[in-house]
């Protein structure tokens, strides 16, 4: 039997949400073995000028605890 533990990450990128899920993975994985999954909780974009500036992905990350 496995034991999954989530832990939840805010993570942004001026490339769009997907690269902000993306760096939260790639800055989990630094420390973290055996991630199974990402839970995208929410989104949020920031706003300059009328444009996007950054993008802000709120995830949770689950992996196996051995």
């Amino acid at each position: 039997m496995a034991v999954v533990k989530v832990i939840e990450l805010l993570s942004e990128s001026k490339n769009g949400w997907e690269a902000a899920v993306q760096e939260a993975v790639a800055e989990a994985s630094k420390t973290i073995e055996n991630i199974q999954s990402v839970y995208i909780n929410e989104m949020q974009a920031i706003v300059e000028g009328n444009k996007i500036v950054n993008y802000r992905a709120n995830v949770k990350i689950s992996f196996i605890v051995k």
